[in-house]
């Protein structure tokens, strides 16, 4: 369009110069479908109308379809219509669909293409642009037609033996249904040995008795309420790991909480501090023990979309979380990092009535005091990090 105007103003020039007649008739021809080519792409433009459609929330591995509705609500037709989506690159590659396209008058077209949700997180879907023009390609415009829409992606869910965590309840008195973790501190009895059961649950004395393997049982008792809290500090976890120290704390919090919420039927919730995209801003994140598949979805949704954050000290949150909770509660710790502070916390809460549970999502090191400094407080301690050696746990 920009050489289209140079191009009359030298033409009428010309015919002005020389005085042909056939000159003035092609210049009045040539503005006049310059003219036709701006009102009707003008036109065309305030007719479009695009609709984005897809399912907003998804688990990983699933595959998200998204339909656009482009529609022209006018009589006149559109030779052609460029539509160019953006997308994220976590999602599909190259990140972005783009599809050239003609509407008849009143003409309806659906475009598809399909999302990969190959990993957890909170994902702008958008902005979607289109560009139109008449056949000569005399006259071009483009428009901003549909804003961004989101896609939440919970984070994996995999089973408590997948994980390598028992499915037991750890310290608390009171009976339930069935048992989250368990506690080493209060055996009950022992039974004969089964394959798959670990060497660590041996009762060796009982076993040399009567001639035969015999493994420790545990009091089965659960807290009626339990609270997941996630450590998200960016300092509890090292430089070289953290991105995958913390995705694995996540999907080990999402995996504990859809465990007591469905199989369980009990009250669970969450507690951390994060980067939240949706504000951009850090944020504490505090929902309180409930056991409806709602409330587990909703946590899910956190879980899928906070980031790493460096906030206040982890021991911090521990406090300040315990203070909404009753006498009685299961606290299950979930961080990257052990340490002095760490353990009188965890020791101050025990003493407050609390029962713990203390995951530590890093490679190992220094078992053998993490577990000495556990069993002096009593605490089920565990320790994950690749998920191939999950399977290994006791």
């Amino acid at each position: 369009m920009h050489r289209f105007v140079p191009f009359l103003l030298t033409l009428l020039l010309i015919a002005a110069v020389l005085r042909v007649d056939f000159f003035f008739t092609i210049v009045y021809l040539f503005f006049g479908v310059y003219l036709l080519s701006r009102l009707w792409t003008r036109r065309i433009v305030e007719q479009l109308r695009v609709q984005r459609r897809f399912v907003e929330r998804a688990f990983s591995g699933d595959r998200i379809a998204v339909d656009v509705t482009v529609e022209n609500l006018g009589w006149l037709p559109i030779p052609w219509l460029e539509v160019h989506e953006t997308l994220p690159v976590q999602l599909i590659s190259p990140p972005f669909h783009r599809q050239v396209i003609s509407l008849g008058p009143y003409g309806r077209q659906i475009l598809r293409y399909t999302l990969h949700c190959r990993q957890r997180g909170y994902y702008p879907i958008g902005p979607l642009t289109m560009q139109t023009g008449d056949l000569l390609g005399i006259e071009r415009r483009g428009v901003k037609q549909a804003a961004a829409n989101h896609l939440i992606v919970y984070p994996r869910v995999v089973p408590l033996q997948g994980l390598g965590l028992p499915t037991h309840s750890p310290l608390a008195a009171l009976p339930a249904r069935s048992y989250l973790f368990e506690d080493p501190a209060r055996v009950m009895g022992v039974r004969d040995y089964h394959p798959g059961d670990t060497p660590r649950r041996i009762h060796w004395t009982a076993s040399a008795s009567t001639g035969q393997l015999l493994v420790k049982q545990y009091q089965p008792a659960i807290a009626r309420e339990t609270l997941i809290c996630l450590d998200l500090d960016q300092e509890s976890y090292g430089r070289g790991q953290r991105y995958t120290a913390t995705e694995l704390g996540i999907v080990v919090a999402a995996s504990i909480a859809n465990h007591i919420a469905t199989s369980e039927g009990l009250p669970v919730g969450l507690a951390t501090e994060a980067r939240d995209p949706i504000s951009n801003d850090q944020a504490y994140f505090f929902l309180p023990p409930r056991s409806e598949r709602a409330h587990l979805m909703s946590l899910l949704e956190v879980l899928g979309r906070v980031q790493v954050a460096s906030g206040a000290p982890f021991v911090e949150l521990l406090r300040r979380a315990s203070m909404s909770l009753g006498w009685g509660a299961t606290l299950t710790v979930i961080t990257g990092q052990e340490s002095e502070a760490l353990f009188d916390t965890l020791a101050y809460l025990q003493r407050a009535g609390f029962a713990l549970a203390l995951i530590l999502v890093q490679p190992e090191h220094s078992p053998a005091e993490l577990r000495k400094r556990a069993d002096l407080l009593h605490i089920a301690a565990y320790r994950v990090w690749r998920e191939r050696d999950l399977e290994t746990w006791p």
